[in-house]
């Protein structure tokens, strides 16, 4: 415990030069995380989704889940068995309809996703708010490649099977309807995009990158910056100055700027 100690203190020391980082609230064996409006959730590799409350994780459900976001949209979560599409709801998860295997809540009141066929979908804000956990609802094919989508202030951003990275910045939460994807340079296997527009990247080696220059005249940002981490990373999220961080290993850590 004292050697694994000691590396983590370095740990957190090697990336205090841009970040400062220390490990959070003890999740064991974290595998994903997202945070939006001042929440966090988590799941862990047996695929039991967690909350975040001060600085303890409370299990919300027995059932098995692959992926959880938290946004404007709620609470969504994709589960483990078929890819089911669940929403929180007054203390529980109701299946909604659909099949995803990876989703985000974090857009303007929209929720976006992928399929295991990696076809991208996405849930218009007012069928997203107004489903009580009765019937089902309908999702809009958004005629993109991705394996990983998340959307934020400026637009939405996604990965494709060939780790490239897309910005569309006219992906309408009313509609779903959205003019073009451009690409960005770069490779990544995951993005994560914050309410306010801030955006992360993670490639397939595990290195963390951060976009640089959004802003509302400036909506994908200019260029990419490596965020230093002494472990591979597996899952990121960002909320409130807050980047929450998923080791390979699977380690969670909490850094601020």
């Amino acid at each position: 415990m004292r050697a694994a100690a000691g590396f983590l203190v370095l740990c957190y020391l090697a990336v205090s030069h841009a970040w400062r980082c220390s490990e959070g609230p003890r999740l064991y064996n974290a595998r994903q995380i997202d945070a939006g409006q001042g929440k966090v959730v988590a799941t862990n590799s047996y695929g039991h989704v967690h909350f975040l409350i001060g600085s303890s994780w409370y299990r919300m459900s027995s059932i098995r889940f692959k992926h959880a976001s938290i946004g404007p949209a709620g609470l969504w979560a994709t589960g483990n068995s078929g890819d089911k599409v669940y929403k929180y709801i007054a203390g529980n998860f109701v299946a909604s309809g659909g099949l995803l295997r990876q989703l985000d809540a974090g857009g303007d009141g929209q929720v976006v996703g992928v399929t295991s066929s990696s076809s991208t979908w996405c849930l218009r804000s007012d069928y997203a708010s107004s489903f009580k956990g009765s019937g089902s609802v309908s999702w809009s094919n958004l005629s993109r490649v991705m394996k990983y989508i998340s959307c934020g202030k400026y637009g939405c951003w996604g990965t494709d099977t060939n780790n490239r990275i897309f910005f569309t910045q006219t992906l309408s939460p009313t509609t779903c309807g959205n003019s073009r994807w451009s690409q960005i340079s770069g490779s990544a296997a995951m993005v994560e995009v914050g309410t306010d527009g801030s955006v992360f990247v993670v490639n397939k080696s595990g290195q963390l990158f951060q976009r640089l220059g959004i802003s509302s005249r400036s909506r994908s940002g200019t260029s990419w910056r490596a965020v230093s981490m002494c472990m591979p990373v597996r899952h990121v999220a960002y909320d409130l100055g807050n980047l929450w961080v998923v080791t390979t290993s699977g380690l969670l850590m909490k850094c601020t700027h």
